[in-house]
């Protein structure tokens, strides 16, 4: 059959899916002409991404061998894949794909033209068996234009005479042309008129299908090897419309990919040259991590919404993901992207840490706080809000001004940005909405230490602005909540402490108020050290590696009994041993992972270990002391990276399962590259060559762990109404208005009033005169609220307990 300009059969396609997370290249050019950034995975091309990294356009592109009668290899299926960079820390690789059967083998070298919006695969096709006059060798593109698979429209045509393949949806558009001849051209519907269908069944393509409109689509095009050289180079161009991408097209053509070549790799290494030299102890028989990491790290970050770094170019388990999926994880946590810019600081790189305070300084919502995440533009895409993600950006300020990145003009820049997401935490804190792993609200060790941390970060800075009233007043808000840690997140005489012989350990906490949640706990087991109406808000808790954050913000000695306590238990339950090396699990119960026989994540599944952690663990090592340790912790980590030296989110952890390429300590389905991770590696190098934790804030350290701090107050709120006043502190109550207190330490038998005082944060405090107060005392208030003109009608009571 030979059907010639006809629109395909088929509509609309199978549904669209996304495809392997698992990259072995990530790249970019650093270009302000170019706008497109690539990946591999398979030996082959697969997300690419245009005009922005939160918009993915390609699923993938990949080649067909046939001999046009018996013999048929897909690269991405039936190869032996080989990814090396062309350059140390540059993100341009040659892909050496060797048939199974060993009948071929193709040679590639790819990246992203500085000049255009194209990426160029410069192609040779070598015969192992017979000639290459023996073969046929063929294009296939699947278009997800604007993160959609469907919608599509495909179609074949000339652009000045040109031959090439065309798609476009709403605005985005692309064009695929060749150096070499392209013969037969086909565009169908996958799963039905595809070309890969056609060359599955007949080896060749018979099905010459003009148009596919409006589907799940995909074209594919041989490619002429009559001049017996087996070389040729495919440009792949993106544009608002074909006219554009099939220009941009042509002109890469007729550049050639040297040129390309010699400008992509040059502006990489001056870039890497900037850099500070923190892989001096790197062997020449392994990968660069180090220039692997900063690349992996630069490439994240838009050109056109400068500072804004994504927190992967890839959508987990995405061959198992579809159009309702847009977010992937090519979206910005403002969590992630701190953690990036860290890195980014630790490695020198301080022109991109200023773009990305800009950026956060461009995207803070008008009360303070970060969206969960978001796309490129700031647009919201979860509706949650995590304290941390508040906090963080305050510690970036304060790291890049210890530093010496900022000015003094820049930090008057900043100042009200940080001066906003202070008063946002002291408003809404301590307890998160969601915790860093965007699981359940409670209180967490990692976002609570941020948060004290960021209040002392921001009470320097309010120094620093002739603002010392806030000073004073988010250094005691911090004090309240330090002294708090205990009473929130310390339990003892649970069966895990008899179990593990310890006296007690920091827990991850979720007041569980829906039940349903406790049924994603592996392990759930009742806090039995609190009062009994506490203990019902409580059905259970966490432990996690979290923990260790109270030692890396510098609110608990590495030392100290309860952390050393903490780590056993979090070893006992959490800890994985590989080939490869240690690691550990996020928490137990973690439902974010593959499931027990491999299957992806759906919703439900088994977390796995995240190398990460191991990084985190390896920072907690070298607070201890445990230089040795560390070092080690450090290699565990690089063992984890793919070949290429990607680090990925998550590492599988149980018996290998080949049927799923899921193997003991090597990279799962997850995110891959993680970017966190990358950078979490770069501070780990500069902690170690520093011999401290490079990003630890020393105002908690200095404040509670040298000069033993103790607040002199406790806070009431009507989100957190206190039952008891340790003897000795002073009653503190705040509100979001103006407010009179009317209170008595004597049942009402003498009273007194108490202004509230506006403490220019959107909080106004009033504090009692509570210190004289003995052990059995019983503080009552009530408030009156001036605004309004009315009592609130109910009288509070606080009774006042012995102080520990």
């Amino acid at each position: 059959m030979n059907t010639l300009d006809q629109n395909a059969p088929g509509w609309p396609g199978i549904p669209a899916r996304w495809t392997s997370s698992a990259k072995s290249g990530v790249g970019t050019s650093l270009s302000n002409k170019s706008r497109v950034w690539f990946t591999l995975s398979h030996g082959i091309f697969n997300e690419i991404y245009y005009p922005r990294q939160d918009q993915a356009c390609v699923r993938d592109l990949g080649m067909i061998i046939t001999d046009g009668a018996d013999f048929l290899s897909e690269e991405k299926r039936d190869t032996s894949s080989e990814v090396s960079w062309l350059a140390e820390g540059v993100p341009a690789f040659r892909v050496v794909n060797t048939c199974r059967q060993d009948r071929y083998r193709i040679e590639k070298q790819i990246l992203a033209d500085p000049q255009r919006d194209v990426v160029l695969q410069q192609t040779r096709f070598i015969a192992r068996e017979g000639q290459v006059s023996d073969y046929r060798i063929f294009v296939l593109l699947a278009p997800h234009l604007g993160n959609h698979g469907a919608g599509n429209t495909a179609w074949i045509d000339e652009y000045k005479g040109i031959p090439m393949l065309f798609a476009e949806r709403d605005g985005n558009a692309l064009a695929l042309a060749c150096s070499a001849p392209l013969l037969k051209r086909t565009a169908g519907f996958v799963g039905s008129s595809d070309g890969w269908q056609d060359l599955v069944s007949h080896k060749q393509l018979l099905w010459n299908y003009s148009r596919a409109e409006n589907g799940n689509v995909a074209l594919t095009a041989e490619v002429s090897l009559e001049a017996d050289t087996g070389e040729f180079l495919l440009a792949l161009a993106f544009g608002r419309n074909t006219a554009e991408a099939g220009n941009r097209a042509r002109a890469a053509l007729q550049d050639g990919f040297n040129t390309a070549k010699i400008e992509y790799i040059e502006e990489w290494i001056q870039w890497q040259r900037k850099l500070k030299s923190l892989d001096k102890d790197n062997g020449d028989d392994r990968q660069n991590y180090y220039r692997v990491s900063t690349a992996v790290v630069r490439i994240h970050e838009a050109p056109n919404f400068p500072g804004g770094i994504i927190a992967s170019l890839s959508i987990p388990w995405g061959f198992n993901k579809g159009d309702n999926d847009l977010g992937g994880y090519h979206l910005i946590w403002p969590r992630d992207l701190v953690e990036s810019a860290g890195g980014l600081l630790a490695a020198g790189a301080y022109d991109e840490v200023r773009r990305v305070l800009c950026y956060l300084q461009t995207t803070q919502e008008a009360d303070g706080h970060w969206a969960q995440n978001m796309w490129m533009d700031g647009s919201p895409y979860w509706n949650g809000i995590q304290m941390d993600e508040t906090a963080l950006p305050i510690l970036l300020v304060d790291l890049a001004r210890r530093e010496k990145v900022l000015e003094t003009a820049d930090l008057a820049r900043f100042w009200p940005m940080v001066r906003q997401a202070a008063a946002y935490l002291v408003c809404n804190g301590p307890v998160s909405q969601q915790d860093r792993w965007e699981e359940d609200p409670g209180y967490s060790p990692f976002t609570v230490a941020a948060e004290i941390t960021a209040l002392l970060a921001a009470a320097d800075l309010a120094d620093i602005h002739n603002e010392p009233s806030i000073a004073t007043y988010l250094r005691e808000t911090a004090d309240v909540w330090n002294e708090s840690i205990d009473r929130w997140m310390y339990v003892t005489g649970t069966d895990w402490c008899r179990e593990y012989n310890v006296a007690g350990y920091y827990v991850r906490i979720a007041p569980v108020e829906d039940v349903d949640n406790i049924t994603r706990f592996q392990e759930c087991i009742p806090i039995k050290n609190v009062a009994p109406k506490q203990a019902e808000s409580m059905a259970c808790h966490l432990v996690s590696p979290d923990a260790l954050a109270l030692v890396r913000f510098g609110l608990r000695a590495a030392s100290d009994q309860r952390i050393l306590d903490t780590v056993k238990v979090i070893d006992a339950l959490l800890k994985v041993e590989t080939p490869q090396g240690a690691l550990w699990h996020r928490y137990n119960g973690d439902g974010y992972g593959e499931h027990e026989d491999g299957k992806p994540f759906d919703g439900t599944g088994i977390g796995r270990a995240w190398p990460l952690l191991t990084g985190e663990r390896a920072h907690f090592e070298l607070a201890a002391g445990h230089i040795e340790v560390a070092q080690q912790l450090r290699a565990d980590f690089e063992s984890f990276a793919g070949r290429e030296g990607l680090f990925p989110e998550q590492i599988w952890d149980a018996p290998d399962m080949p049927e799923r390429e899921l193997y003991l300590g090597r990279p799962s389905g997850s995110a891959m590259p993680l970017v966190w991770a990358h950078a979490e590696y770069l501070k780990l190098l500069r902690s170690l060559r520093d011999g401290r934790i490079f990003d630890m804030p020393p105002q908690a350290a200095q404040r509670y762990l040298t000069d033993k701090t103790v607040s002199r107050r406790a806070v009431w709120r009507f989100n957190h109404k206190i039952r008891n006043l340790p003897a000795g502190k002073i009653l503190c109550i705040e509100t979001l208005a103006p407010a009179v207190i009317h209170w008595s330490s004597d049942d009402w038998n003498t009273s007194g009033d108490v202004s509230s005082i506006d403490t220019r944060l959107g909080i106004h405090a009033a504090e009692l005169a509570t210190g004289p107060l003995l052990p059995g005392n019983q503080v009552r208030f009530t408030i009156y609220w001036p605004g309004a003109g009315h009592w609130e009608g109910v009288d509070f009571t606080v009774v006042v307990i012995p102080c520990n």
